[in-house]
């Protein structure tokens, strides 16, 4: 500020409103990455702008998310304080979406497709969330980032899940599986035998059921997780 500087003063207000956010000073943090956005866009800084606008949206999805753990709630009942904060949040993501696809950033496509299916999930909406994990797995493939496709196919099983599609979302699980193998991450590969030992009962097919749990129930083990 005291040397004039406006898009130094820009890129250190998004940074502090990042750290607010992880702090959980969402409040505070939604300020700090306003700001950012505002001289960004006063300066005609597009990629500031679209950087502030995923920051912003990211605070919202924290507080939503928070805010839905703390609140004591019946089991597919969101309250309306979540709703709206999580409306927010996909509002923002959206903005930064269509300013990505002006700036022809697939890399940031992807991630605001993977926050957009995340949002619409948790607000229950989940043939949206479908379609937005569909493009942000198309994006990964593209960019061969096996981790991203990973948590793509994941999200996919989930979603599917709840539209009761258990046999579709069994395949996506068996992919996230084929995927954690390869990326060795045992934890993941342990989660996704538990997915799909939940979704072959669901299926009724309890002798598979009893398989992938058991696998489930061995990864634990060598993990030494409780």
């Amino acid at each position: 500020r005291t040397i004039g500087d406006r898009i130094g003063e820009a890129k250190a207000s998004g940074n502090l409103g990042n750290t607010l956010k992880i702090l959980g000073q969402f409040d505070e943090a939604v300020v700090c990455c306003q700001r950012h956005l505002d001289i960004s866009q006063e300066q005609g800084d597009k990629v500031g702008e679209a950087r502030a606008l995923y920051n912003i949206g990211n605070v919202y999805h924290a507080k939503g998310k928070h805010l839905s753990w703390s609140m004591a709630q019946d089991t597919g009942y969101l309250p309306q304080e979540v709703k709206e904060t999580l409306q927010k949040a996909s509002e923002y993501y959206e903005r930064n979406l269509s300013l990505v696809k002006e700036l022809g950033d697939r890399a940031a496509q992807g991630r605001a497709y993977g926050n957009l299916g995340n949002t619409q999930y948790l607000l229950s909406n989940f043939s949206e969330a479908i379609s937005f994990h569909k493009e942000r797995l198309a994006i990964a493939k593209e960019f061969g980032d096996k981790a991203a496709e990973r948590r793509a196919y994941s999200n996919l099983g989930n979603a599917h899940i709840f539209l009761g599609r258990f046999d579709i979302s069994a395949e996506y699980y068996k992919k996230t599986l084929q995927l954690s193998r390869q990326l060795k991450d045992q934890a993941v590969e342990a989660q996704a035998c538990y997915s799909l030992g939940n979704t072959y009962t669901l299926l009724q097919d309890y002798e598979r059921a009893i398989e992938y749990h058991l696998k489930h129930l061995v990864i634990a083990q060598e993990l030494g997780d409780r």
